[in-house]
């Protein structure tokens, strides 16, 4: 089949699926790349009309937009809009699996619900595990038939809890620790195809999940919990993602990037 014009331009400019898209971190990521001329496939589950602003933003920045609406923890989801994205004959040439949730109610260890768990793994883990899968499959078959003018790359946004201990949002840990042996699965079994994969480790960031805990990181981040002593910004991490879809870490594959402020150092 002929690509239309329409699906031919979205190429040239590099498309990258971001989920996620319509908020806080998700957002500045679609941004970030849109005015470095990449096309956005802007995935969103709920908020419609935050998802609307941020494709209306990616426009005025020099990108271009497209909404797909999924659930990533949903398969049929999933699979519609990839199905989607392929009938319009657009490449990904990067996928973002951004879209994540917190518990809906911070539990001791001792008091987490198997609901709780399996609400959170669904969207955290086990959804950007088969996403990965599924458009993992479309670049290498868009690779081996030499579509791709660039390789492309997935990014995984992890969090500090991979490795950070807080007992009152296990599930989320878990989740996130799982999220860093996916992003190492996936960059080994893809590695043939030239397809890199990257986890960006963002720490305290100002988003709508930290909201909430906002006095408190204040007085830690005041007292020295991390050697840069303010929030991490969502642009910050849409820096890293940029950095690896301009290709500038072309014989890296793998690697987590931390975006904390340092606070992976652990100092004495």
């Amino acid at each position: 089949m002929k690509p239309s014009a329409d699906a031919s331009r979205l190429n040239a400019e590099r498309s990258a699926l971001v989920t996620g898209a319509g908020r806080g971190i998700g957002r500045a990521i679609a941004l970030a790349l849109a005015g470095r001329g990449w096309s956005i496939l802007l995935n969103y589950h709920s908020d419609q009309s935050a998802a609307e602003k941020t494709a209306l933003d990616v426009e005025r920045a020099g990108g271009r937009a497209r909404l797909f609406r999924a659930d990533i923890a949903d398969p049929a989801a999933r699979r519609g809009m990839l199905e989607e994205i392929t009938r319009r004959e657009l490449l990904i040439d990067l996928l973002v699996n951004n879209a994540g949730r917190a518990p809906s109610e911070r539990l001791d260890l001792l008091d987490v619900t198997e609901q709780s768990y399996d609400d959170v793994m669904a969207v955290n883990l086990k959804g950007p595990f088969f996403l990965t899968q599924q458009v993992a499959r479309l670049m290498a078959a868009g690779v081996q038939a030499g579509r791709y003018q660039r390789p492309p790359a997935i990014v995984n946004i992890g969090s500090i809890s991979a490795y950070t201990s807080h007992v009152h949002r296990g599930e989320y840990c878990i989740s996130k620790a799982g999220l860093s042996m996916v992003t190492a699965l996936y960059a080994d079994r893809l590695a043939e195809f030239g397809i890199a994969v990257f986890e960006i480790r963002p720490g305290i960031i100002e988003t709508d999940m930290t909201r909430n805990v906002r006095e408190r990181y204040d007085a830690l981040i005041a007292r020295g919990l991390t050697p840069i002593r303010r929030w991490g910004k969502p642009e910050d991490v849409a820096a890293a993602v940029a950095a690896i879809a301009e290709g500038v870490l072309s014989f890296s594959t793998g690697e987590v990037i931390n975006v904390d402020g340092g606070f992976h150092l652990r100092r004495l």
